[in-house]
């Protein structure tokens, strides 16, 4: 029968033996029957997330339990429908009656999910602001678009639904310039084009890819680059706002995201380099510029942040030894 643990991330971690008599039982049969606190559709996303292990390895909902089979659950905490206001630090680059620009905190999540109920830049956002937009619906309050947790940078939030309308058309239409700094493995040149569409992978469901069946049209462009000790520093800039796209983007023409362990970055890699390289802990990834038209009154604006202490630092210690 279940047992609870407390391991792995916040929420239930649950381990099943199948019992004899469910040998043969499709795996969310199985579930739904051994699990009724949960219902058979909480029970498809789960599996559709990979938060269903059998012996080891993720499965379909189709897949059929053996007898004896070893199945591992991770239930995440539910999501509280409202976000709370928290006392957050923010760096705030730019404010007005309309929007907020943020120069977001590598480490930070943009919005309350699954696994992340507090912490966000959504509750520091609620602590700091009178009123933001509701268009995102009660998660997601003024966040017109969005940055990985792990990437820093520069991000706009609406105060209002009129602000929020006119920089999601604006989004929507491409007209919104965006531009990061990346380091990348190998040598690779300004002014190339990567236009692959991406969608979800269907083995993990939290990475994303370019073989996808259900993939969606995405656009890359590199339009710096400098080389260093085997490594190229680039500016990149997205013309499309797809799911870990740069990271995607760059790791499908073989020159992942230093610091990237999901799409090729990795520690073994990163421990070949100067030791300030290989002690950095996320992607070198760092929303740089931001321009776009004023929602309220059309006028051009332009953002700019400069690399953190963690990734300058980095850049410091490869210019030193080259």
């Amino acid at each position: 029968m279940p047992e609870s643990s407390g391991q792995n991330e916040p929420g239930e971690h649950i381990e099943i033996i199948t019992p004899e008599k469910y040998g043969g039982t499709r795996i969310d049969q199985l579930l739904v029957t051994l699990l009724p606190n949960h219902s058979r559709s909480f029970i498809q996303r789960l599996i559709k997330a990979s938060r269903v292990h059998v012996n080891g390895a993720p499965v379909k909902a189709s897949v059929v339990a053996r007898a004896g089979a070893h199945i591992a659950i991770d239930v995440p905490l539910p999501i509280s429908p409202t976000p709370n206001p928290e006392n957050l630090p923010l760096d705030i680059v730019h404010e007005d009656a309309d929007i907020i620009v943020i120069n977001k905190r590598s480490g930070m999540v943009v919005h309350p999910a699954a696994g992340h109920t507090s912490g966000t830049l959504v509750n520091a956002l609620l602590y700091h602001a009178r009123g933001l937009s509701g268009v995102g619906g009660e998660l997601r309050p003024g966040i017109v678009h969005r940055l990985d947790k792990g990437t820093s940078g520069l991000l706009v939030a609406a105060k209002h639904d009129q602000a929020h309308r006119e920089l999601g058309r604006q989004f929507r239409q491409r007209e919104v310039k965006k531009e990061y700094v990346a380091l990348v493995w190998g040598r690779i040149q300004a002014g190339r084009r990567i236009d692959l569409p991406i969608g979800r992978n269907r083995a993990v469901r939290q990475r994303m890819s370019t073989h996808a069946t259900r993939a969606r049209a995405a656009i890359t462009e590199i339009v710096r680059a400098e080389s260093l000790d085997g490594l190229t520093l680039t500016g990149v800039m997205i013309f499309t706002g797809r799911t870990h796209q740069i990271r995607v983007h760059l790791a499908a023409i073989g020159h992942p995201v230093v610091g990237d362990s999901v799409y090729g970055g990795t520690r073994r890699r990163l421990a070949s380099k100067h030791r300030t390289v290989a002690s950095l802990s996320r992607p070198f990834l760092h929303a740089s510029r931001l321009a776009f038209a004023h929602p309220r009154d059309g006028s051009r604006v332009e953002f700019r942040a400069q690399l953190p202490k963690d990734l300058s630092d980095v850049l410091r210690a490869l210019r030193n030894q080259a």
